[in-house]
């Protein structure tokens, strides 16, 4: 008798637990996914991928066991010059016909500081995949005022090496820089 109210106890936490975990979606039109690199070492140069989709899973309020998806497509790429757009995504650096995805698994999020996480994951472009680490920061969650819904707000920064990923290696600095500077600010809703 003992043993099946455990087995019955047990099961119903066990389907608590996965109902707590919550899916967050990026509201695109409040969200960027930026990129900085320095031109022959005296100039930065923007850019961004325009057509990306980015998922939290949580079970807390704070996101300190979030778990972070993205996937961008890189002939979204915009550094508002069509000339160098498709020079990126040509094999002299992306080679975007071969590789239409850059992914991004998170793999671990770790305390940095009072709403400041350091978040690793596995990052694949140009088909090669490495271990990063971010600094995400979580800017708040609240009510929004026209759909009464919870938005959360996040931003993320950090620098990736573009040799790991054999980007442009016919383009050595400074004519362009190795280290890319990533800054993504995203908003998130729960998903419907």
């Amino acid at each position: 008798m003992k043993k099946s109210i455990l087995i019955a106890l047990l099961a119903i936490l066990s389907q608590a637990s996965t109902f707590a975990q919550t899916t967050w979606n990026v509201d695109k039109a409040h969200s960027k996914l930026n990129f900085t690199v320095v031109h022959l070492g005296i100039s930065d140069v923007e850019g961004l991928f325009k057509n990306f989709d980015v998922t939290i899973k949580s079970s807390k309020p704070d996101f300190s066991d979030g778990i972070f998806e993205l996937s961008a497509d890189i002939s979204s790429i915009n550094t508002e010059i069509e000339m160098r757009d498709n020079h990126l995504k040509s094999p002299d650096f992306f080679d975007a016909s071969k590789f239409p995805k850059l992914t991004f698994k998170s793999t671990s999020i770790k305390p940095n500081g009072k709403n400041k996480y350091t978040l690793s994951g596995n990052l694949t472009m140009h088909g090669i995949t490495k271990p990063v680490s971010l600094n995400l920061t979580y800017r708040g969650t609240i009510l929004h005022p026209m759909t009464k819904a919870n938005v959360a707000g996040f931003q993320l920064t950090g620098t990736l090496s573009r040799k790991d990923f054999n980007l442009g290696s016919g383009f050595p600095a400074p004519m362009i820089s190795d280290e890319v500077e990533i800054k993504a600010d995203g908003e998130f809703a729960v998903a419907k």
